[in-house]
């Protein structure tokens, strides 16, 4: 259990130091920059779970419309 607070408490400590360089650098509060990353985070799967329901739909409208028969007696 030990290991794993220093391993949190490391990626804790260089975490944050790269949103607070970054809010340094543009001259806004570090809280915002958090904020941020988080809301970019849920948009994008947000996204990509929305493209894959539309591709599989798509795939299954195509496997309905067009059905290939190898002959007469397949219907």
């Amino acid at each position: 259990m030990v290991k794993m607070d220093a391993i949190r408490h490391f990626f804790e400590r260089h975490g944050f130091t790269v949103s607070s360089r970054l809010a340094d650098k543009l001259g806004m509060r570090a809280t915002n920059v958090r904020l941020f990353f988080i809301y970019i985070s849920f948009v994008t799967v947000g996204l990509s779970f929305g493209v894959y329901l539309t591709l599989a739909f798509l795939l299954k409208l195509k496997d309905m419309i067009y059905t290939k028969r190898s002959s007469v007696f397949d219907l």
